[in-house]
């Protein structure tokens, strides 16, 4: 059963992370044909592209994270990373164009593998964590010693 279990997150880690990266590349690339997308899709992503610099920091973290998981490297921090482009994605095919399968897909991929990998996430859902540092003692000055 943990065999199984094993191959399952394997295959999700890859098939999300080939997912990320082959799209991230694309944004850079252009190798893929873009669909024709309703006109207030194409006035958020004219937006996006219009700054100068979003679609290259969301396609650049795209193509990051998704080599992170690919080559099973970082995947906790990859996931965090991930998250809310993964929001956006299902938003943006909720709201603005038909929805989309794929989106679905990419989500439950992203639900699966924070579930196989939660136990790294224990720490950053703390409700009331505390710093790791030592409390600050100052030397007292050898002329206040005796005093």
């Amino acid at each position: 059963m943990a065999s199984i279990q094993a191959k399952l997150v394997l295959a999700a880690r890859i098939f999300l992370g080939l997912i990320f990266f082959v799209f991230g590349l694309n944004g850079f690339l252009s190798f893929l044909p873009a669909p024709p997308i309703p006109e207030a899709a194409g006035a958020f992503v004219g937006a996006l592209v219009g700054t100068g610099y979003m679609m290259l920091l969301i396609k650049g973290t795209e193509v990051v994270a998704g080599l992170a998981l690919l080559l099973n490297l970082y995947v906790p921090l990859a996931l965090t990373v991930l998250a809310p482009i993964v929001v956006n994605i299902v938003l943006f095919h909720l709201v603005l164009t038909p929805p989309n399968p794929i989106s679905f897909l990419v989500l439950g991929l992203e639900l699966y593998l924070a579930w196989a990998y939660r136990e790294h996430f224990a720490s950053v859902l703390a409700l009331h964590a505390r710093p790791n540092v030592a409390p600050t003692t100052r030397p007292v000055p050898s002329h206040l010693e005796h005093a």
